[in-house]
């Protein structure tokens, strides 16, 4: 690919998309929904040739959980464009508008990004998420896929590309997404998007601890930040158990593999011997735990955790198992909790499981993070969970946007400004 060529192409293209108006992207959208329904069993054969690839290298099973795609997964992206469908065009909303002294009358209104580009592992869902949120907000879209799920991806690509061109009576625009095809042996390409400074209007990491952090320290392009999922589920001293427990084993094990998961479980120390066992018979045996000094001492009574206890050591706190594995700390407070926490996370979701609303405010005012519960799952910190379908990530970040990202996030605005002869 030659990568000037395809940046050029990409801004004609955005610069076609950002006049276009919401009955002719919506018609274009639900062309490609049609048509990825139609070829959804060569989607799944290219996705089973990358998970042979993903097997053969000895890839942990709950990794390839976040590269499969099946046909409920294909149901739910296909869900996924049509619910970005319904949803109101962001393009010219206005914002604000008043007349000054002078008679100038002033109106902030959203208008697209331009040009966006966004590195990912793994979840070919992600494709078709990040373009049908870019073209619905005027956006073009450059993808950067991972080499694990490059056939996935190339195949879903080519689909809503041959979509697009077959909508053509609708404006469809084939030229608003491109793939990167990936090397196994270097990352050159990834190099020329972190420095397509003129090219490329934001980029979006999204994956593990080791991509983003090379993103944000290399990148000379602005970075809307998606964060590792380094997140903790605190079990108050005033916590229903009973709840605390399912709500923990939901959060863990559901999906372990997910950036929502929790990672870490913190027991206050008044409640912990009542709650560990409980936990305990929750997991089942299905979740390596790595306990502090306390819990240790609870856990290692519990029939349901032979063979699946282990001491914890500083490397323990404050990681990203993706798997069936989380450790367990013994804190005195709930204060102790959250400075736990905020020197652990990684800004994306944390929970308190309380009874206490003065402790619940507390914990929400406090914690530095992007989504912040009371007595419910980190799990829900999730694009379509929050109404707004498909997404592009969750930010960690606090500048432009923060936690799940929808149709708005692809969006700036600009000042429009109308006078009659105005002169300073």
């Amino acid at each position: 690919m030659d990568f000037e060529k395809c940046c050029s192409s990409l801004r004609i293209a955005s610069h076609k998309l950002s006049v276009q108006n919401a009955e002719n992207k919506n018609k274009a959208l639900l062309f490609v929904a049609e048509e990825l329904d139609k070829n959804r069993s060569e989607i799944i054969s290219a996705n089973n040739l990358d998970i042979e690839k993903a097997r053969k290298n000895g890839t942990k099973e709950s990794l390839i959980d976040r590269l499969m795609l099946n046909d409920d997964r294909i149901d739910g992206i296909i869900e996924s464009v049509k619910f970005v469908v319904a949803q109101t065009d962001p393009i010219g909303e206005e914002l604000l508008g008043w007349k000054t002294p002078n008679g100038l009358n002033i109106r902030q209104v959203r208008v697209p990004l331009g040009v966006v580009a966004i590195i990912y592992e793994s979840r070919p869902n992600v494709t078709v998420d990040a373009f049908c949120l870019a073209y619905k907000s005027g956006t073009a879209v450059l993808l950067r896929g991972s080499s694990s799920a490059y056939n996935s991806n190339k195949k879903i690509v080519e689909i809503i590309k041959n979509a697009l061109s077959k909508a053509k009576d609708f404006c469809g625009i084939p030229e608003a997404i491109e793939l990167i095809e990936v090397s196994e042996k270097n990352h050159d390409d990834v190099n020329q998007i972190l420095n397509a400074v003129g090219k490329i209007d934001v980029v979006l990491p999204r994956g593990g601890k080791s991509l983003i952090q090379n993103v944000v320290s290399n990148a000379r392009i602005p970075v809307i930040e998606t964060g590792s999922g380094v997140c903790h589920l605190y079990v108050d001293e005033f916590a229903d158990l009973q709840m605390a427990a399912r709500i923990a084993e939901n959060a863990k094990i559901q999906r372990p593999s997910v950036c929502n998961a929790i990672e870490c479980i913190l027991v206050n120390e008044k409640v912990f011997s009542s709650f560990l066992p409980m936990l305990a018979k929750k997991f089942d045996g299905k979740v390596m735990i790595h306990a502090d000094e306390k819990s240790f001492a609870v856990l290692n009574a519990v029939k349901e955790c032979e063979g699946h206890l282990e001491k914890a050591n500083e490397e323990d706190y404050g990681k990203e198992y993706l798997d069936y594995e989380c450790c367990v700390k013994i804190v005195p407070s709930i204060e102790e909790a959250v400075e736990y926490i905020n020197v652990h996370n990684t800004k994306h979701s944390e929970s308190i499981i309380t009874n206490d609303r003065k402790n619940a405010q507390y914990f929400q005012a406090m914690v530095d993070a992007s989504c912040v519960y009371v007595n419910a799952s980190t799990r829900f910190t999730d694009g379509g969970e929050f109404g707004f379908g498909a997404e592009l990530g969750i930010s960690t970040q606090k500048l432009h946007v923060r936690g799940p990202m929808g149709i708005k996030t692809l969006t700036t605005t600009k000042f429009l400004i109308d006078g009659d002869g105005q002169i300073r």
